[in-house]
């Protein structure tokens, strides 16, 4: 399976948060990237540059540039960029000030740095009157400051997978709880197959923020000053974490990992917590015999929860094309008005979320079953780790969840250490 989609927003719900999250970009100036480019000759007489990072599936190369090609009002040169290092080599490139992109994606749109160092502008009217037709969780994540940065392109998201028959027959329920997913895992558990698997790291990588979503909280307050889930629920939600890892229904160790539906599909597992992008395997082999959830919520004030990761569309505010308002216009037709291609790019290259959610009945592959529930998921309960949640802070608390989930230390001890870590850090950067 390539991670291209979905490697950025899969470490950000874990213990690689924010290091990729407010990852800085890297240089087309200075650095070789072995990048390629094509030129989408059109009647325009302006010329825009346009960027992406390299997609796995098949065929997307292609469409972007067709996309390009059949805009009218400018001639748009499409660079594709190959290798893990898209958002490095974005950053520098900005900084630098040479060979900038006129438009280019970013994960989960622009970041804090590129919006305060004022490299993109406000796309707030570009957007307009069609702000509505966006998915609202993932439209907030590309605001900052009442302004939105970014226009989504097409969405990626984490499910939790489960045999309707295996769990039938233990005779326990789809786990709407924590409490019920504990109980589920132990019941269905056999000497042949896990009960629930989320990675050959116990979960850790993957849902160490779910224990905030799931607890009802988020990672900060709402004036961005300081951690927002201080309280009991959440501590409770670690400690039954580190309770699950020992009680033998959690599997540790599986042919692949939590981002590869292959445990699931091969019925190493009865659940599995991977990504959309696994379901056309899924029911290749199972059929009707599976069901998708939200993760479990965690105690009375807990809520399920879903994580999604959308690259953003932005427009450099000092672009090699010196030509804001055409990058502008270009933005808006691509990625709001040609609603076909929105679907083709979400429908026909793996199995995606277009972020207009006016369109999610027209992408066969999720437009009934379990991939229409797994799209209705994303509004009622999706979440992305907050624009303010840098590496510092990321780190911080990936390494509290790991001391006590791992090493059995204290919570509170161990988050009120996070909690000064992350009043410090959102101090400096908001000043």
């Amino acid at each position: 399976m390539n991670l291209s989609r979905r490697h950025f927003f899969g470490a950000a719900t874990g213990l690689a948060a924010a290091a990729v999250l407010s990852a800085c970009g890297s240089n087309s100036g200075g650095v070789s990237t072995g990048s390629s480019s094509s030129a989408a000759a059109s009647g325009g007489s302006g010329k825009l540059i346009q960027w992406y990072h390299e997609y796995g599936e098949k065929g997307v190369q292609e469409a972007v540039n067709r996309y390009a090609k059949a805009y009218k009002d400018a001639s748009v040169t499409v660079k594709w960029n190959p290798g893990t290092d898209y958002m490095k080599l974005l950053a520098t490139t900005l900084l630098s000030g040479n060979g900038i992109p006129d438009v280019f994606e970013s994960e989960n749109g622009a970041t804090l740095d590129m919006i305060q160092q004022g490299q993109v502008v406000d796309l707030t009217e570009v957007i307009g009157d069609d702000k509505d037709k966006f998915s609202k969780p993932v439209l907030d994540r590309m605001t900052y400051n009442g302004k939105i940065w970014a226009i989504p392109q097409v969405l990626d998201m984490q499910l939790l997978y489960y045999r309707k028959s295996v769990l039938e027959k233990a005779k326990v329920d789809p786990p709407k709880t924590f409490a019920d997913l504990v109980k589920a895992a132990k019941a269905v558990k056999t000497s042949d197959m896990g009960g629930f698997f989320a990675g050959n790291d116990g979960g850790l990588g993957v849902l160490g923020n779910f224990l905030i979503w799931s607890a009802g909280f988020e990672q900060l307050n709402d004036e961005g000053t300081d951690l927002g889930f201080m309280e009991s629920n959440f501590f409770d939600a670690v400690n039954a974490y580190r309770d699950f890892s020992t009680s033998g229904g959690l599997l540790t160790s599986a042919s692949k990992d939590w981002f590869d539906g292959s445990p699931f599909v091969n019925g190493e597992t009865a659940m599995q917590w991977t990504g959309l992008w696994a379901l056309n395997d899924v029911k290749k082999k199972w059929g009707d015999d599976f069901g998708v959830l939200p993760f479990p919520a965690f105690g009375d004030k807990g809520r399920q929860a879903v994580v999604f990761g959308a690259y953003g569309s932005c427009v450099a505010a000092k672009g090699a094309g010196s030509n804001v308002e055409g990058a502008k216009k270009f933005n808006k037709w691509l990625w709001v008005d040609q609603t076909d291609k929105q679907v083709d790019f979400a429908n026909s290259y793996g199995t995606h979320i277009p972020s207009r959610t006016d369109l999610v009945s027209k992408a066969s592959q999720i437009s009934s079953g379990a991939g229409k529930e797994a799209a209705e998921f994303v509004d009622k309960m999706g979440h992305a780790s907050e624009l303010l949640w840098t590496s510092t802070i990321g780190d911080a608390f990936n390494a509290a969840v790991t001391n006590v989930v791992k090493k059995k230390a204290d919570a509170k001890k161990e988050f009120a250490s996070v909690q000064k870590t992350a009043r410090s850090e959102l101090k400096r950067i908001k000043k």
